[in-house]
This record gives C-alpha cells, sequence and structure tokens, in this order.
C-alpha cells in the first residue's frame, strides 16, 4: 500500500482500495505490506547507498531550483548540481538526492516498446528523501518491489518518466530489474488524467455483473480487446471457462 506520502492520505481510502482489488479478481500473496510502517528498510537502503558514495545531502529549497532552473517553472526542471560537491557554506542539508549516473538506462516496456532515458542529462540528480524527513516515492518502491520479489510491474502510463530512475537505483542496490508494462490512461479532453475531482464515478463493486461490465468497458477504453479480453477476464476471476462440448449422443 503506497502511503509512504503520510500527511496526504485520506482516512479509509486504503481499505476502499484493497475491497476494491479484491471485487475486480486481483489478489495478493501474504500480507499486505504498508510503506508508511517500512521506514527501517528504507533508511537501510539509504545507508548502503551513502556507504558506497552515490547519494549526497542537498540544501536547495524549491525557490533556489525555480531561480537556477533553465525550465519555465510548470516544466519538471533538471537540477542543476548545486550542492553535488558540499553544501553551500552556512547552508544547512533538507534533502538527500541520488547522484545518477551518467549512461543511457534503456528498457522494453511491454506496452510502449524501447525506451532509452540519460537521467543524469534529462533529470539530474533526483530526491530519495525529502525535506520534510519522508522518503521519496522512487527509492520506497523500488525497495519493496525487490523485498516482495515482484517480476512484473503493470501501470499507468503517468509513471513511465519515473522507470528509469528507479532502474538506476536498482542497479545501485544491486536488485534485479522487473519488466514493466505502462497502461494507457483515462485522460479529459484536455489530457490530463481523470480523477475524482473531475467528477469521475467510483468503480462499483457490489454486483458481479456491473464488476465484469466495467472492467470490459475500461479494457476496451484503453485499446486491450479483442481476442484478450475474455483471457483476462478468466484471469481476474470474474468469468468462468465454458465446458467443452461432449460429442456423446
Amino acid at each position: 500500500m503506497e502511503d509512504i506520502d503520510t500527511p496526504r492520505v485520506v482516512p479509509g481510502s486504503a481499505d476502499e482500495i484493497l475491497r476494491a482489488l479484491q471485487r475486480y479478481g486481483l489478489e495478493w500473496d501474504g500480507e499486505v505490506l504498508w510503506q508508511s510502517r517500512r521506514t527501517a528498510r528504507y533508511e537501510e537502503a539509504l545507508d548502503r547507498l551513502r556507504a558506497a558514495g552515490i547519494v549526497y545531502d542537498c540544501a536547495c529549497s524549491r525557490a533556489d531550483l525555480h531561480r537556477a532552473a533553465s525550465a519555465p517553472v510548470d516544466a519538471e526542471a533538471v537540477y542543476p548540481g548545486t550542492c553535488r560537491h558540499g553544501l553551500p557554506p552556512g547552508r544547512p542539508a533538507r534533502a538527500v538526492r541520488f547522484r545518477s549516473p551518467e549512461a543511457t538506462i534503456a528498457f522494453d516496456d511491454l506496452v510502449c516498446g524501447r525506451v532509452e532515458e540519460d537521467v543524469a542529462r534529462q533529470t539530474g540528480d533526483f530526491v530519495v528523501r525529502r525535506a520534510d524527513g519522508l522518503f521519496a516515492y522512487q527509492l520506497a518502491v523500488v525497495v519493496d518491489d525487490a523485498e516482495q520479489g515482484v517480476t512484473q510491474v503493470v501501470r499507468g502510463a503517468d509513471l513511465l518518466a519515473s522507470t528509469a530512475r528507479q532502474i538506476a537505483l536498482q542497479q545501485a542496490l544491486g536488485y534485479p530489474t522487473p519488466s514493466y508494462a505502462h497502461v494507457p490512461l483515462v485522460t479529459n479532453a484536455d489530457g490530463s488524467k481523470l480523477g475524482k475531482r473531475d467528477g469521475a464515478l467510483p468503480l462499483p463493486t457490489l454486483d458481479d455483473a456491473r464488476v465484469r461490465e466495467s472492467l470490459v468497458a475500461a479494457l476496451r477504453h484503453i485499446g486491450l480487446q479483442s481476442e484478450t479480453l475474455g483471457e483476462a477476464l478468466v484471469e481476474f476471476g470474474l468469468r468462468r471457462p465454458e465446458p467443452p462440448q461432449s460429442n456423446a449422443g
């Protein structure tokens, strides 16, 4: 359960997510792990990175980064490396950043195809522990996937841009890299991700027929249809295979 950003967690939302997953036939092995309870594991990973000299303290605030950015304020700016060689005089540490490797990271996404990114040039050194003391999503999810033995990651296309950073962390920590499939998102007319604040209705979870119908509609809407649709329903436990026809007279 990705609740690492505790100040933004809505009470009761995690239980709703788990109920919806169960209703749609998605199950898990063993107990559910909660990121908010795994701080010690992330701390251990950060200590390993620090011992290897791959992370460093950063004093930069958001205002500092905006002033130094070459990109527009509304774009994701590349970190300029202000604190890469030490904190500026008189400035206390705020966040912790990962030293991005100066190499192209490439992977074959099962939906999006070949993806290549030079993280150092396109993103720069990125935060693994925030100024408020919370661990960043990038580090938390890498540690979680490795410790749970995750071999395949299927998630929304909005996280495609995070994948190269996560692979860089996997390589630095000696973790295996899973295969990735980033599926299309349902968006508004302006291309932004559809969410509750846009009036999107919650998934129906009470009636079997509506569960099947909504799953079929969702898969078709994002382009996953044709012969794979029936197989997906069987896999999700929402439709039983038809019994073989008997040729007996």
